[in-house]
């Protein structure tokens, strides 16, 4: 195959790092190199270096040399540049997977999109054109099922190691405080993300262990991805784990629970049944609820939470089938 001409590979490089360059923060030569990498550009950091000098000069970048590694960014009013440029649909689209997957995404691909998400805030903020696709996010919004929360401090160095380490599939080291206040250091084997309510979870699997267990990130104090990678457990699946109420508390035991709800407030069991094989009987003023659920401490704190309004609570097990 010929090999393209170097002012062709010389063009095609600036215009990824113009596209690349964020107007609402700096970013160093040292960033985009690596986003580069990340979306399969190979070129050396110094000739990053280089191309973003001269680019500082013919498209007015703002270049802040006051202290080492130089960092870059489009002036705020700048138009930029996207090749291609996004059109308001896929503007509202990204803006809303910026928002609700920050946090299931890995970190490398959020900070590799950078360039489209600060477009398409662009094209959808005061500044952007009229249009039904600007008024879309003020229109829809994700609620609370229960008391909202604030979320716990994550250390933003700590979460990117642990994405990193669960994409790549690194072992990783981590200092670790449990809710008793307890610090050790642990070695442990990625296998997943998980976000409940405000906060986000890792779970894996201990040097050594076999099973798995869930981490909160925020009380993560330390991370640093080993050299090493490993297989991926083939019995291991994410959606099992959460559906066998791990992430309730559980360890996987399903019941048939029986238990009867006033009418005035089991009328939404009726709409949003607890499982597939429930079945409702009225006796009075009461509704007869019975349906095969995974018997877990969110479980429990979900019946208390009716109060008085819930009774007769039966709990039967079910034979595991070999």
């Amino acid at each position: 195959m010929a090999k393209r001409p170097d002012t062709l590979e010389t063009a095609l490089l600036a215009i990824e790092l113009l596209r690349r360059v964020p107007r609402n923060h700096k970013v160093t030569a040292s960033e985009l190199h690596r986003q580069l990498q990340e979306a399969g550009i190979k070129r050396d950091l110094r000739t990053i270096q280089r191309q973003l000098d001269m680019l500082s000069e013919h498209f007015h970048l703002i270049r802040d040399d006051r202290s080492k590694p130089y960092g870059y960014q489009w002036p705020k009013q700048a138009a930029g540049l996207s090749i291609p440029n996004l059109n308001l649909q896929e503007s509202l689209l990204l803006r809303l997977a910026e928002e609700h997957l920050r946090n299931l995404l890995p970190v490398h691909l959020m900070k590799s999109m950078e360039g489209f998400f600060s477009q398409a805030r662009q094209n959808l903020g005061p500044w952007g054109p009229e249009s039904l696709e600007r008024e879309w996010p003020g229109k829809v919004r994700v609620v609370a099922t229960s008391q909202p929360l604030m979320a716990p401090k994550i250390d933003p160095a700590v979460f990117e190691v642990v994405c990193d380490a669960l994409y790549r599939n690194l072992w990783l080291r981590l200092d670790y405080k449990n809710a008793a206040g307890n610090l050790s250091t642990i070695k442990v084997m990625p296998l997943g993300l998980a976000q409940q309510g405000p906060r986000i979870y890792l779970v894996c699997r201990y040097e050594g262990y076999e099973n798995e267990r869930s981490l909160a990130i925020h009380r993560i104090q330390k991370a640093g991805a080993s050299t090493l990678t490993f297989k991926r457990p083939k019995e291991f699946d994410l959606k099992r784990f959460d559906d066998d109420g791990r992430f309730g508390f559980g360890d996987g035991k399903q019941i048939r629970l029986t238990f009867r709800i006033t009418k005035d407030i089991g009328l939404f069991l009726l709409e949003s049944p607890l499982s597939a094989d429930q079945s409702v009987k009225e006796v009075g003023g009461d509704y007869e609820i019975s349906a095969t659920v995974v018997e877990t401490d969110m479980l429990e704190w979900w019946l208390r939470g009716f109060g008085d309004a819930v009774s007769k609570v039966r709990r039967s097990p079910i034979a595991v089938q070999r």
